[in-house]
């Protein structure tokens, strides 16, 4: 395993990174504290997980993920295990989180915090993300800007103030963002430049071989202002692996168990674009679900790529993709497919 420099933070991560938001729904807490086990035994030492999860979201479900977690990281060398969380935003309805107003400022960033700290049962958080934006943006398969959508929304130098005081007080390491453009990574960094506020290290967005959206404008701001790319979905939730190829869903996965999950994915050429991607590793003898991986982890702005599983086979097989290692021809025919396939799931 190796592991890599969160942007100017201290925090050396994993390649691949274990996300949870199965367990608490399609995991029990006996199956989550066996994949944290043998994720820890594979050399990862990230373990991604939000306040809302698992997913799908609900009330009477809400928070056990990190409670599952808890449970487990009690009994961990905490200094060896590198944990991610996140604040959940407006522009969802969920009227069971802190009453429904879930706006990133200051008494939501606070409550949220402490809440997860007593979950998860530990002190601090390494890492602590926005879910997604407190102001609009086109999020989760939306790919049109809409300014008659645009909201009132916490003043960004007001967000990293709060943010400041949790970090002054030791609940949280450092920052990060998630399922954020261009626009919102610069304004961040900009304004925490200016005012001598904590700087975000990481951002966590979709990234797959049918939605590589990242590759362009964000990667450029990536660059400039360093701060590296959490890949997740890199599966694409689950079609890369050629499992619904067939044209019926596998039976206990999250296309067949939660109907309309996923929309982003029933798209023109998402089947078209996974077939041809599968034959590339049939080609070269290697599992697609190996292949997928594989690809987002030889980015250069990736940092770690999040993977999840609900079974321990399947956990197994995506770790083991830390082996795989593309030639030139593979990453050539890969980049062919898209060309003819440009994103059709992002």
């Amino acid at each position: 395993m190796k592991y890599n420099q969160l942007g100017e933070s201290e925090l050396y991560v994993s390649e691949i990174c274990l996300g949870t938001m199965t367990y608490g729904h399609q995991n029990t807490i006996e199956d989550a504290h066996q994949q944290l086990d043998y994720a820890v035994a594979q050399g990862i030492n990230f373990i991604d997980a939000a306040e809302m999860y698992p997913v799908p979201p609900r009330g009477e479900t809400q928070g056990t993920t990190e409670a599952y977690i808890g449970e487990w990281l009690k009994h961990q060398q905490r200094d060896k295990i590198i944990v991610a969380t996140k604040i959940a935003g407006p522009g969802r309805p969920f009227k069971w989180l802190r009453g429904g107003d879930i706006k990133i400022d200051r008494e939501n960033i606070r409550q949220a915090v402490d809440d997860s700290l007593q979950r998860l049962k530990t002190d601090y958080i390494d890492l602590y993300q926005i879910h997604w934006p407190d102001r609009y943006v086109p999020t989760f398969g939306q790919t049109e800007y809409n300014p008659s959508l645009v909201r009132d929304t916490v003043p960004i130098a007001e967000q990293l103030a709060a943010f400041a005081e949790v970090i002054k007080e030791g609940k949280i390491r450092y920052l990060g963002l998630s399922n954020e453009t261009p626009w919102g990574i610069s304004e961040f960094v900009r304004i925490a430049e200016k005012l001598g506020l904590p700087k975000v290290v990481s951002i966590q967005n979709a990234y797959n071989l049918l939605n590589r959206r990242f590759d362009s404008t964000l990667a450029e701001v990536t660059h400039y202002t360093n701060v590296g790319l959490l890949a997740y979905s890199p599966l694409g939730f689950g079609f890369l692996s050629g499992k619904y190829l067939a044209g019926t869903p596998t039976e206990n996965t999250r296309i067949s168990l939660f109907p309309g999950f996923g929309q982003r994915y029933f798209k023109p050429n998402v089947s078209e674009a996974t077939a041809a991607y599968v034959e590339i590793a049939k080609t070269y003898n290697l599992k697609p679900a190996q292949l997928a991986l594989a690809f987002v982890r030889s980015r250069w702005f990736v940092k770690s790529t999040i993977i999840g599983a609900t079974t321990l086979p399947q956990l197994q097989e995506n770790i083991e993709s830390i082996d795989v290692v593309l030639e030139k021809e593979v990453l050539a025919e890969l980049d062919a497919v898209h060309i003819r396939y440009p994103n059709p799931a992002p």
